[in-house]
This record gives C-alpha cells, structure tokens and sequence, in this order.
C-alpha cells in the first residue's frame, strides 16, 4: 500500500503540467530534457543505493520500469517525496524540476544513453551573463535587473523541459502570471510593463524604467495584457548544447540559502 504524505506531495501535484505526466511507460511521454536532468539527481541521490544500473537493492530492478508499489507517475512521486515506511528508502526534499526528471528517468532508464552530453552549468552561465545577454533583463540573487522575472529560484519551480521551451518559444510558453500589460490613461500617458500584482480594481507592475506602479482601472482609458513577450527566441542564435549549458545553469538557481 502506498503511504501518500500530502505535505510533500500537494505542492508537487500544484505545480502540474511541470510535473510529469501522471501514465506509465513509453519514452515519448517524456521530455528528453527532464530524462537527462533526471539521469544526473539519480546519479548524485539514488545510486548510492540502487546503483548505477538500478538493481543494487535486492529484489528491486529500477530499469526494469515495474515497480512493485507503484504503477502510475503520481504514485512514483508519493515514494520519492514520502519514502517506504519500515524499509530503507528515506523521503527525498527533491523541487519540482528534481523530481519530474527523476521519474522521467526512471520510466526510461533502461534506454537511456549516458554518452548523451549534458550541459554545463559553467558555460551555461558564461552564455546567460555574456552573449546570450540575459542578465540585461533577468535578476539572479540579488543582482540585475527587475524587468523580467526574477530567475534567483527558477531551478526550484519549473522543470528542465519548460526552461527549455522558454529558451527556445519564450512566446509560446510565457506563463499568465508573468505576462507584459499596456494601460493608457484618461489623460492619453501610456504605461507598459510587468505586471506584478492584479486584483478586479487595480493593477500593479514594474514599468520600463523599473518603477514600482499601481494603477486603479476605473482611471485607464485602456488595458491589455499582452500574449506576446520581448524576449527573444535562441532557436537559431544558439546551438542545441548552448541551449543545454544555459538549461544547467538555470537548473542550478534553488534561490538564496
């Protein structure tokens, strides 16, 4: 019987779609870039156990992608986050990104294939700070600039797949929440910015001159959140394995301790 501990298994659940996927089996129901984040946290948290072809612990073969008490996605994360009760397997304190990739992993483990190259955190935050040019936007513990989101615990939330669709369709994959808004006042002055904060009668944002602004909508003239966003596409300005480094780099960012 799976013990499921809400505590740790609610958030998770709350942070779906960047959670995986709650069905079993084929390895096209995985993103590839949270089967390769997932294949580095098994080898840094769960081999040390399993071993590195999962069938260290007697009576459990990992690879095999049966598991005696757990059959579904959700089920996979209940044990993660929440450990077996009277046997060695502890409760993992794994993020969002951590554990989707694990389980990804895990349901594709037997055909993965360890020389597929994984980035590089280093040369992902080279590329992030310098020709990439996303620290002219993007504020990291502390430092830079406040006009797009704030990416110090983004490692934390989002998931390797989805930082990697942002890297290469920001537009596509922009979340509400950090959607661009234009307001215009009754008196014609345009106002554009990040919106913050929004309730049924104002609206607050960071506008292109990083100023705090809260607007009442019974005083704008108009109001559109917009569904498109400055950032660019590195589709075609940076090569698959850039693409990966930066991926590693944003990974590493679980916020100030």
């Amino acid at each position: 019987m799976i013990r499921t501990s809400l505590r740790w298994l609610f958030p998770l659940l709350c942070l779906l779609p960047w959670v995986v996927r709650p069905v079993a089996g084929q390895s096209g129901q995985y993103a590839q870039a949270d089967i390769q984040y997932g294949s580095r946290v098994y080898a840094a948290q769960c081999a040390v156990c399993h071993g590195a072809t999962g069938d260290t612990v007697s009576g459990v073969n990992l690879a095999s992608g049966r598991f005696r008490q757990a059959s579904t996605d959700f089920e996979l994360i209940s044990i993660i986050t929440s450990g077996i009760s009277g046997t060695a397997m502890p409760a993992f304190k794994f993020s969002a990104a951590e554990v989707t990739g694990v389980v990804a992993y895990l349901r594709n483990m037997r055909g993965f294939n360890p020389t597929t190259a994984a980035g590089d955190l280093a040369r992902g935050q080279a590329l992030f700070e310098g020709r990439g040019r996303c620290a002219t936007c993007h504020r990291v513990n502390g430092k830079g600039p406040r006009l797009a989101p704030d990416l110090s615990d983004v490692g934390a939330v989002r998931t390797a797949d989805a930082l990697q669709r942002s890297v290469v369709d920001p537009t596509g994959s922009i979340q509400s929440v950090n959607r661009s808004v234009r307001a215009v006042t009754r008196d014609g002055r345009v106002i554009a910015g990040r919106r913050l904060n929004e309730d049924t009668y104002t609206v607050q944002l960071i506008d292109e001159q990083e100023r705090l602004v809260s607007l009442d909508k019974a005083d704008l003239r108009e109001y559109q959140v917009l569904k498109t966003t400055s950032m660019p596409s590195y589709k075609d300005t940076l090569s698959s394995s850039e693409v990966a480094d930066v991926i590693a780099y944003l990974l590493s960012l679980k916020g100030l301790k």
